[in-house]
């Protein structure tokens, strides 16, 4: 299908707990786009100088109220109010299963809406980041329900912050670690690779053949080194999801 003479403009912003994407779209395609550390959001206003006006401004925030001002300064420059994202029962062929659809936070919701639209099968939807969220989706769009893990960092910090014997440098993977170093990397590998298989084979078990995983984040490479069956790599998931609910 071809895209309208006058493609609608959308700038989509995905504030997570680290960083600050962005990208600018025409249709279905994106033109620009970028990142920040979250603590830098002012360095926003000069990378938008040279952006043409938007239609539409779509925003998932998930870094806190003074985040959300922040933002909403910056992007009064052309005199529109952001879109801001909350999970809802049902959007963009996705219904939500959480018992309390908008308890769901709002980037996970965008991340699922973005796989349904890029992958029209089961997946399991992996957002690997300062957390890791692992969310189960049917071929159908429905949200079955997901995990939260700390991410690898977090994994490794709490350990060697909660303890008094270990203090470890960066570490490599080893099946069998023999020093400390490794043992700590290893295991954080190891239990976010084993949490999402698990996910995958109970998806599986619900009736949805060969599900894939789909891939997002920061720590996406590292993660995907280690997992078996179809894996999926989506750069930008949640301003995927965030374009569709804005242009949908």
């Amino acid at each position: 299908m071809s895209e309208p003479a006058n493609p609608v403009s959308v700038l989509a912003i995905d504030a997570g707990n680290t960083r600050i994407k962005w990208g600018l779209s025409e249709g279905r395609r994106w033109v620009a786009t970028g990142a920040v550390v979250r603590q830098d959001v002012v360095r926003l206003s000069d990378a938008w100088k040279a952006l043409p006006v938007p239609n539409k401004i779509v925003a998932s925030n998930v870094a806190g109220e003074i985040i959300r001002a922040e933002l909403g300064v910056l992007t009064a420059r052309w005199h529109l109010t952001p879109q801001w994202v909350t999970a809802t029962p049902a959007q963009c062929g996705v219904v939500n299963g959480y018992r309390q659809p908008g308890q769901l936070g709002c980037d996970r919701w965008a991340a699922l809406i973005g796989a349904h639209e890029l992958h029209h099968d089961a997946v399991v939807v992996v957002m690997a980041g300062t957390a890791i969220t692992i969310d189960a989706l049917t071929a159908d769009g429905r949200f079955l329900g997901g995990l939260i893990l700390p991410g690898l960092d977090m994994m490794i910090d709490a350990l060697t912050t909660r303890t008094a014997g270990i203090r470890v440098e960066p570490g490599e993977f080893q099946v069998f670690p023999t020093i400390t170093r490794d043992a700590v990397w290893s295991a954080a590998i190891q239990a976010s690779v084993g949490a999402i298989e698990r996910m995958r084979a109970a998806l599986q078990a619900a009736g949805e053949a060969n599900p894939a995983i789909m891939l997002s984040g920061g720590a996406a490479a590292v993660i995907e080194a280690h997992l078996q069956g179809e894996v999926v790599r989506a750069e930008n998931l949640v301003l995927e999801g965030l374009l569709c609910i804005a242009t949908g």
